[in-house]
């Protein structure tokens, strides 16, 4: 294989990349945690959407839980996004015959 070929090749796995990189950040994940009492609504570019939380989980006199149940949503959606986003990275390694770590 010749060195434009490489190129072409190379040229060819970028734009790939930046399609599926631009994808995962238009897609549109919903996230449930603590029982189902707060949903998260999240873009793969961690744009929140929306944050539901059922009238059940809201205890007044409990302001820090409520703040937890909020945070672990958030980060159980981040860690769901990096997953997505891992998954394409090695797919792409894979596609290119690189080897994965």
């Amino acid at each position: 294989m010749n060195i434009n070929a490489l190129m072409q090749q190379a040229q060819k796995m970028q734009k790939e990349m930046a399609k599926k990189q631009k994808e995962l950040e238009e897609k549109l994940f919903e996230i449930e945690s603590s029982g189902g009492a707060i949903k998260v609504s999240i873009y793969g570019n961690r744009i929140i959407e929306k944050i539901d939380i059922d009238r059940d989980a809201i205890d007044p006199d409990d302001k820090e839980m409520l703040e937890d149940m909020i945070k672990i949503a958030i980060n159980e959606a981040i860690k769901v996004i990096d997953k997505e986003n891992e998954k394409i990275q090695q797919k792409m390694a894979s596609s290119m015959g690189m080897p994965r770590f």
